[in-house]
């Protein structure tokens, strides 16, 4: 018996996988779908329909996120109205690249390299982001949140024509925003993510955009990427709803829990865990390829246990330093309660 078109155990597979990317998606603020077209180049699906099913992903992760944030106001809609035209060029030319290495037999192997660079780099910079933080100066005055850095000032102060302002009253060159948008739009179409590790650091440090506007317009950006993406390779017929929607059945979940868990968990707990898990998944997809390469199943089966192994890991140790939390607060409160008796 099947399940939209899955057998029972697959669709429970990708409901518990969705899972584990929305409570990364809750507490760390990144979508995960850098996990979830690996999951499915090593589960044996074509490049094609890996990044198409991811992309319909990040859309439903990304309207989720990006209600989130346009009611703090965290939203720049003009920005990301600018942003979709060479978001859409970019798509575009990311999927023709994709189908032309489809052509040669190549996309599986050019894809998976790119991930084994690419989770490789997300996780070294975790890993060394909280390292760093540990050896930190603990007492450093927080900076302001409307600031941007010198090198967007720097940018910012070429007025390149077109100049458009931007909601919050500042300057950018058209060519800027386009650039960033066209960028960000090839990555997506090419790899099936929603680009957030790319396009919110673009939107900060070189359009000028205050970090939490940064956020918030990144995941709108997500939204329309996953948009386009999701209806230009529904039209091509290689996106599977029931991927779909096993992955956004879990994610639902997945993210309430992941935010809640922000309430009770410092991040910094938890950050080294995280770029180890990218640097675990980066070796997985590594397997991934070997075994293509020597014909060798059980790499495969390894590559699989490895991938969600270590998601499964970073989930439990979210949960982990949770329950601790909670357990401090409630022996505060009962000493509390118990000192006014």
């Amino acid at each position: 018996m099947e399940l939209l078109g899955l057998a029972p155990e697959l669709l429970a597979l990708f409901v518990a996988f969705g899972f584990m990317v929305g409570v990364f998606f809750g507490f760390f603020g990144m979508g995960g779908s850098f996990l979830v077209t690996p999951a499915l180049l090593i589960l044996g699906y074509p490049a094609p329909v890996a990044i198409g099913s991811s992309m319909a992903f990040v859309f439903g992760t990304a309207v989720i996120a990006t209600m989130k944030h346009h009611d703090v106001g965290q939203v720049d809609y003009k920005l990301g109205a600018l942003m979709f035209l060479s978001i859409v060029v970019g798509i575009e030319g990311g999927k023709v690249f994709l189908y032309y290495l489809e052509t040669l037999g190549r996309a599986e192997l050019i894809v998976g390299l790119v991930y084994i660079l690419l989770l490789a780099g997300i996780g070294l910079t975790f890993v060394r982001s909280a390292l760093a933080g540990d050896d930190g100066d603990a007492d450093d005055e927080p900076s302001d949140p409307d600031e941007i850095p010198e090198i967007a000032k720097k940018i910012k102060s070429y007025n390149v024509w077109p100049m458009v302002t931007l909601t919050d009253g500042s300057k950018a060159s058209f060519w800027t925003i386009s650039g960033v948008g066209g960028g960000v739009g090839i990555v997506s179409g090419f790899l099936g993510v929603g680009g957030g590790f790319l396009r919110m650091p673009a939107i900060y440090y070189l359009i000028g955009v205050p970090l939490a506007a940064a956020v918030g317009t990144s995941l709108f950006g997500a939204l329309m990427s996953g948009a386009v993406g999701a209806f230009t390779y529904g039209l091509d017929g290689v996106v599977d709803l029931g991927i779909v929607t096993g992955l956004l059945a879990g994610s639902a979940l997945g993210a309430r829990i992941g935010s809640a868990a922000t309430a009770y968990v410092n991040e910094d707990d938890v950050t080294i865990y995280f770029g180890i898990m990218l640097l675990l998944a980066s070796t997985a997809v590594a397997l991934g390829e070997l075994s293509t390469w020597l014909a060798m199943p059980i790499l495969d089966i390894a590559s699989f246990v490895l991938l969600v192994g270590s998601a499964a890991f970073v989930t439990v140790v979210i949960f982990y330093y949770g329950a601790l939390a909670l357990q401090d607060r409630e022996t505060i409160e009962t000493a509390t309660a118990g000192g006014h008796k």
